[in-house]
């Protein structure tokens, strides 16, 4: 890991400025609609807006790239997501905002895809997974520290949006006079989808579902808490526990996933998440419960994606894993651009609590599939499946590859154990 953090420490500290300015905007925009006015079903629009950004820059990004480089590309929508930030205050508009927070998703997938380039290409074989692990734990550590500065300005002035632009435009700084130069951009070809859900139904369904729970918790947190009537260091607590929650329970949801038959984890992990948040919904609405409530779901949803990219390429030859995982990324997007317009009609219409009661229904969705699929073919041999590799579903294409690669290298090298051991036994 020292190696890791010698190596990447600058693009590491970039990539926390980054989500910590990315972090704070989401939360912050979720505050400052309400005092503006906007209702639910508007903050939906605006926070939907993002997803769709989102997936379309992934898909852009790659050619861009291709024609002017990594660092043009890097530094062009780092600026146009410093301007958005300010603006976002200068124009208190709801179309202003979603056509900003477009505009930022766009960018910000590609600046992943940059970013992620350059981590990739500074690993080595030996250091990947570790490279993987630290970036990620960045990720989380930058969209909780975020929650904290919510704290420090006013939401209703200009200051917290000054300091989210501040923020994005000094990360370019470490990562744009440290890097070397990045090798020419490759993406793998995604497998179509109709080939996708023969191969893996679960991880088709499940992927698509957790789209929806994921832009719900990363776009509509705020509005929840607004809606409810939390005072913002509430607001910034209640959020910051759903990524804390999957930052302490990536590791263990991964061990597990590595001894036992993934579909009876998935349907424990999303049972037992359902069960509980429709649970805490008939307790009292204290703070604490909805403390409680927002730990489960980021321990249920966050380590997810990475289970259900480590299911499918259960199914999978080598060769065919990035590709499949290309797609169960489209796949993500569509839940994710969808998630918010229903649970802000949800809350619209039945109040405040439907929130939760969203989530929970999406997880009893996954829960009911993964119990089906069990009945519909035999699990793998847990010797014979790929390894669980942490990866976020805010990760590019790159990254995800990356992951791709570290399962690979982490199941070989596990093979070759097995067969030294084989032999010494001999």
């Amino acid at each position: 890991m020292l190696t890791v953090l010698n190596n990447s420490w600058a693009l590491l500290l970039g990539m926390l400025l980054l989500m910590i300015g990315n972090g704070l905007q989401g939360t912050l925009l979720g505050v400052r609609g309400a005092l503006e006015g906007f209702d639910t079903n508007t903050m939906s629009w605006i926070m939907a807006a993002y997803f769709v950004g989102f997936l379309g820059g992934s898909r852009i990004t790659p050619r861009l790239i291709r024609r002017v480089g990594h660092v043009r590309v890097f530094a062009a929508l780092g600026s146009l997501v410093s301007a958005a930030f300010i603006l976002y205050a200068a124009v208190a508009d709801p179309i202003a905002w979603a056509v900003m927070r477009l505009l930022v998703g766009f960018c910000f997938s590609g600046l992943y895809v940059v970013a992620e380039s350059w981590l990739n290409d500074s690993a080595t074989n030996e250091t990947r997974g570790q490279a993987l692990s630290a970036y990620v734990i960045m990720q989380m550590l930058g969209i909780v520290t975020a929650q904290a500065l919510v704290n420090f300005g006013d939401p209703a002035g200009y200051v917290l949006f000054v300091a989210m632009s501040v923020l994005v435009s000094i990360s370019f700084a470490p990562i744009l006079l440290s890097v070397s130069p990045a090798p020419v951009f490759q993406t793998t070809k995604p497998m179509g989808l109709k080939e996708l859900f023969s191969t893996s139904p679960l991880g088709f369904v499940g992927t698509f579902f957790l789209g929806a729970i994921f832009s719900a918790l990363f776009g509509m947190a705020p509005v929840y808490g607004t809606e409810k009537g939390l005072s913002v260091p509430e607001i910034s607590v209640f959020v910051a526990l759903i990524y804390l929650g999957g930052l302490v329970a990536q590791f263990p949801i991964g061990w597990l996933s590595d001894r036992m038959d993934r579909r009876r984890l998935i349907f424990g992990v999303t049972a037992g998440g359902a069960v509980l948040t429709a649970g805490a919904m008939m307790l009292p609405s204290t703070f604490l419960v909805l403390g409680f409530t927002a730990v489960v779901i980021g321990a249920v949803s966050n380590p997810l994606y990475s289970l259900m990219l480590a299911y499918t390429n259960d199914f999978l030859d080598h060769d065919d894993m990035a590709a499949a995982a290309g797609q169960l990324m489209f796949v993500n997007g569509c839940g994710a651009i969808i998630g918010p317009f229903i649970v802000g009609w949800a809350m619209s219409s039945f109040g405040a609590d439907s929130y939760f009661w969203f989530i929970a229904a999406m997880l009893g969705m996954v829960a009911g599939y993964a119990l089906y699929r069990m009945t519909q073919r035999a699990a793998p041999n847990a010797d014979e499946t790929s390894t669980y590799a942490a990866v976020l579903p805010t990760a590019s294409p790159v990254l995800v590859e990356v992951a791709q690669e570290v399962a690979i290298e982490m199941a070989d090298d596990a093979s070759d154990e097995e067969e030294t051991a084989q032999h010494e036994g001999a």
